[in-house]
């Protein structure tokens, strides 16, 4: 390429309510010490210049509507046409199904495909159209091993080493940076100082399965002095799981806290960090809790024991006996114990989920020089 050219690589997103801003970050970070711009293009979601500040880079909002993007989407394959025209990309990062349909119908441009979740491709007609559009597809990407070879399953006549592995990452230094102090965390979340504080973030939503470790933390609170549960956001269950807390008579040491703006800010106010999930295609949450060293109990399942490697206790899924023996042992755990473990989950993430452990990755894998030349 010629000193001045200025090459585009296009970004493309179905729209950025979280995790997706972030994880466009984490895509657009690959291209920072690169000799490429990229352009992020969202498909849905008006014009927000908190986002745009967020990913970095060429920021595009086409502000569809989710009504919008069904059916055929011709208004939408236009939209891109058009930015191609002007950019003239050198290939395409869709993440999801529908920002790949859309990329797919620009010729010759190599659309490289990231999936976030389990049966993208249950749907026959997907299927069939990612199988017509070989061609254009130039390979898929699956956020973990689990979620890989989900797609592998589904789509077996696609050659495998066209479908490979590429893991999510977080910017260590920025969010251990960060991290309040144990004492200002347990203040911002109102929690006892001298509570052992076992913890849940995420959706109140049944492959969460909070159900599975409230039955957990009900066999072992008596046992364990000062223990409280601590859950963390929102959801259609909330009423239910607050009711089963009452009905095992542990409602009085159950926090359910609602969402908390930037709560990995808040993970040194807790001691154990429990992943409960029944299907989980990733973790970022298990990353959160990695980088402030607090000790993680998470399910066998998914792209999770990926994540922790041996620096986790896995437990069985949907069993809350095993969940519950899991919890003694992170309670009895030694301070010298847990500091060896910090230190051993902060390694891991710097060596594979960082930022720079990704684009390591990113340039390094054989599709992508084949592209980039």
């Amino acid at each position: 390429m010629s000193e001045n050219k200025v090459v585009n690589v296009l970004q493309f997103c179905h729209g950025y309510e979280m995790p997706f801003c972030d994880v466009a970050k984490q895509y657009a970070s690959i291209f920072c010490e690169a000799a490429y711009h990229v352009v992020t293009v969202f498909l849905t979601g008006v014009k927000n210049s908190v986002v745009s500040a967020a990913v970095g880079g060429t920021v595009i909002f086409l502000e569809n509507t989710s009504a919008q993007v069904r059916g055929l989407k011709l208004r939408q394959i236009m939209q891109l046409k058009r930015l191609h025209e002007q950019y003239q990309f050198i290939f395409a990062i869709a993440h999801r199904f529908k920002p790949l349909y859309i990329a797919t119908h620009i010729k010759k441009l190599p659309v490289i495909g990231v999936h976030h979740a389990y049966g993208d491709y249950k749907r026959l007609r997907r299927r069939w159209y990612i199988y017509r559009h070989q061609k254009e597809l130039f390979c898929l990407l699956g956020v973990s091993d689990a979620i890989r070879d989900d797609l592998r399953h589904c789509l077996p006549k696609i050659d495998k080493q066209r479908i490979q592995t590429f893991y999510n990452a977080v910017e260590t230094d920025s969010l251990s940076t960060a991290l309040l102090s144990k004492q200002a965390a347990r203040k911002k979340l109102n929690l006892p100082d001298e509570a052992f504080v076992f913890a849940n973030v995420g959706r109140l939503h049944p492959d969460k399965d909070q159900s599975t470790l409230i039955k957990a933390f009900s066999k072992v609170h008596l046992s364990l002095p000062n223990s409280v549960l601590v859950i963390v956001g929102t959801g259609r269950l909330e009423q239910q799981l607050k009711q089963e807390a009452i009905h095992l008579n542990i409602d009085k040491k159950v926090y359910f806290l609602g969402k908390i703006p930037q709560v990995a800010r808040c993970f040194n106010a807790f001691d154990c960090f429990v992943l409960s999930s029944d299907h989980e295609p990733f973790g970022m949450v298990l990353l959160e809790a990695m980088i402030a060293g607090v000790p993680i109990i998470c399910s066998n399942c998914g792209g999770a024991p990926e994540v922790v490697g041996e620096t986790g206790e896995l437990f069985d899924v949907g069993n809350a006996e095993h969940l519950a023996d899991k919890m003694q042992k992170i309670y009895h755990l030694s301070c010298a114990e847990i500091q060896q473990l910090a230190g051993l989950m902060q390694a891991r993430v710097q060596g594979n989920f960082s930022y720079q452990a990704m684009r390591k990755t990113f340039w390094q894998m054989p599709f992508i020089q084949k592209i980039t030349g």
